[in-house]
């Protein structure tokens, strides 16, 4: 009996490092997945939404709240946060050396992402998950929610030194605008903005003085990446929609949008899922529309009457 009960619980201690194994070989993570991880000490899971009040009103149990506004990005100049603030921040939640980390959010898992592309410039991005579907499909499956605040001891993270690889900068923009075909440009806004009917969605208060696209940027608006529920689609789907438009990973991708959340999205759809080599563009519309002395693409001719 003894040796049957060894081998069965060798077998059933196989059985559950193979699971956790194939969880956490891929950049998403389930719904499912996450709720039977939420007392893994391994786990640490982080919300990272952009409306105010969303954590508060309830999120995945033990889930820490990043302030995407002051977190996320730098307090003083436009940057993202510092090494500093980024490790105190993991360190406090308590994050350690081999702590798998869990990101969601609302409105699409676009500031989660951010998160993610974030994480990725400090090299933890081997370790980063992404709650495919974020809040939408956590609250549509169902699964608990919860209001209290997590206490946890410090954590042993340790963040290297920013990689500038996977961020571009408006220098690596303008060369692809100007001809340099090097690497491939892909807008992910809407249709709209792209060819310039429109400056930015309706509601949004960052804005440039021009409308349109960077010349000879290719666009395929991130939405076409996930499905209905908000889960990004397969691989062999996601390939098909990216080859469509010239983008098959035969070169280096660079990204962008309006500020750089939405192309964190496809950053990570990308470079994560798909295996790309791709950079975040996060000066984005904001910073290309309003810098002075660059070609810009207007396809509708769109002129900014100061409204």
């Amino acid at each position: 009996m003894k040796a049957i009960a060894g081998v069965l619980g060798a077998v059933l201690a196989a059985g559950l490092t193979a699971g956790a194994g194939a969880a956490e070989n891929g950049a998403l993570v389930t719904a499912d997945w996450v709720a039977d991880n939420l007392k893994n000490p391994k786990v640490k899971v982080f919300e990272v939404s952009v409306d105010p009040g969303v954590y508060e009103r309830g999120h995945v149990p033990g889930a820490t709240n990043i302030r995407w506004h002051t977190e996320l990005v730098d307090p003083v100049k436009r940057d993202i946060a510092s090494r500093e603030n980024l490790q105190k921040l993991l360190s406090t939640a308590g994050v350690d050396k081999d702590t798998t980390i869990v990101l969601y959010g609302d409105n699409n898992n676009w500031f989660a992402a951010w998160g993610a592309w974030v994480l990725e410039a400090y090299g933890l991005g081997d370790r980063v998950k992404l709650l495919d579907g974020g809040r939408k499909v956590w609250e549509a499956k169902g699964l608990p929610l919860d209001t209290a605040t997590p206490e946890s001891a410090k954590g042993s993270i340790e963040i290297g030194e920013l990689n500038t690889k996977v961020r571009a900068r408006l220098g690596d923009v303008l060369k692809v605008a100007e001809g340099d075909q090097s690497s491939t440009l892909l807008d992910i806004r809407s249709p709209d903005e792209f060819s310039g009917k429109i400056f930015a969605p309706e509601g949004s208060k960052e804005l440039a003085v021009r409308a349109g696209h960077v010349p000879n940027a290719k666009n395929v608006p991130w939405s076409k990446a996930v499905n209905a529920d908000g889960t990004i689609k397969s691989k062999d789907e996601l390939k098909k929609i990216y080859a469509d438009a010239g983008v098959d990973g035969s070169k280096p991708v660079i990204v962008y949008c309006r500020i750089g959340e939405r192309s964190s999205h496809t950053w990570f759809v990308l470079a994560k899922v798909l295996g790309y080599d791709v950079k975040n563009y996060d000066g984005s519309w904001t910073e290309y529309g309003n810098a002075v002395g660059v070609p810009v693409a207007n396809l509708t001719g769109t002129v900014w009457q100061g409204k």
